[in-house]
């Protein structure tokens, strides 16, 4: 495209310089064809516009304003200006605008007034001349200078929204990823850990306690069940159905489940608890259920205490259990309960405090904005 651009610039120019001259009468002295191809020369270099636009309004203004002071200055016939080699004044202003930007277009726009000061003295023409074969070009050069620069920061600041997008999209990604990790985590691990614990209490009093047998698999039986429930009510909201809105009644209902499985849990309910944010109310049972599961592991046999306490300010949640009563069932965790709860209570503008207490047993706490 580039090629065919240069070739019509090169031909334009021949109609403007080259085909006056040769109707007028070319030249037959050496001086006039010095003075015919120093004007070709100096509006072929326009060429290059695109590529090299500052060595155009140098060069060019340079060999221009040379023609024009050979062809005023040499006596004969062949010292020849043609009036339509004029035009190429006019694109060289154009490029000594378009050349140069910020600070540097003013230095330019100074730089072409004195210019066109030297191109006065130098050459007797009227001042109306020299002003409308420069000025309205050097005007069209800003203009399309100032176009450029627009089109490209508008490309630049397309190319970055775009990164931006990208990021955010992947950031996204991984908190969704994230979040549904955790959510299987907590799911997957209170039941699976229940039910190993039941499991093997069944094995333990499979041959002498048929009744305390038959509860021990009725508790993995619900388990069970209320892990697959769980699960596809997960699968559910992941795929954009309407799920019940949760509250603090599942708190309730998480520690009933626990203790008819063994567990010496109580729960205390205090203070106002209405009006709590569905999101506030599914972080509080979390919260609750990664600590029961965790007792459930690591300290059989020890009590635990379940407080939900409600305020104007938020929710705190507290979950303590005492120390270990008997040996644990072995279940280690994966690592990623707490730590995955920490930044969930994080995310919602709260706080988790998890450590050992000072008789051996494990204290959670969660204060979470209603």
């Amino acid at each position: 495209m580039h090629r065919f651009e240069q070739a019509g610039i090169a031909l334009l120019i021949g109609l403007l310089v080259a085909l006056p001259t040769a109707i007028h009468g070319w030249p037959v002295t050496v001086a006039g064809n010095i003075l015919v191809a120093d004007l070709l020369a100096s509006g072929l270099t326009l060429v290059w516009w695109r590529t090299r636009p500052r060595l155009v309004a140098l060069l060019g203004g340079a060999l221009w304003l040379a023609a024009a002071f050979l062809a005023t200055t040499w006596v004969g016939p062949d010292a020849w200006l043609p009036d339509p080699a004029i035009a190429i004044m006019a694109a060289l202003a154009a490029m000594a605008a378009l050349a140069w930007s910020g600070r540097a277009a003013w230095a330019a726009g100074i730089a072409l007034a004195g210019y066109l000061v030297v191109f006065y003295f130098a050459v007797p023409i009227s001042p109306v001349a020299v002003v409308m074969f420069s000025v309205p070009g050097f005007a069209a050069g800003t203009v399309l200078r100032l176009r450029r620069e627009a089109t490209d920061e508008l490309t630049r600041r397309g190319r970055e929204l775009e990164e931006e997008r990208e990021l955010f999209a992947e950031i996204a990604l991984r908190h969704e990823r994230a979040r549904i990790a955790s959510e299987l985590h907590d799911i997957v691990g209170h039941a699976i850990s229940v039910m190993v614990i039941q499991a093997a209490a069944g094995q333990r009093l499979a041959a002498r306690d048929p009744v305390r047998t038959q509860q021990a698999f009725t508790a993995i039986a619900e388990s069970a069940r209320q892990g697959r429930d769980d699960l596809h009510r997960l699968v559910g909201l992941l795929g954009g159905a309407e799920v019940g809105t949760p509250d603090l009644a599942l708190i309730e209902e998480i520690v009933t489940r626990a203790a008819r499985s063994g567990l010496d849990v109580s729960c205390r309910l205090e203070g106002d608890r209405d009006g709590v944010a569905a999101r506030t109310a599914h972080i509080a049972f979390r919260v609750v259920q990664e600590s029961l599961t965790n007792a459930l592991r690591h300290a059989p046999g020890a009590a635990v205490q379940v407080l939900v306490s409600g305020s104007a300010r938020g929710l705190e949640v507290t979950v303590e259990n005492g120390r270990p009563a008997q040996e644990g069932p072995g279940l280690s965790g994966t690592g990623r309960g707490l730590a995955g709860l920490r930044e969930r209570v994080q995310e919602l503008g709260g706080q988790l405090l998890a450590g050992p207490t000072p008789h051996g047993g494990w204290l959670v706490e969660a204060t979470l904005p209603s």
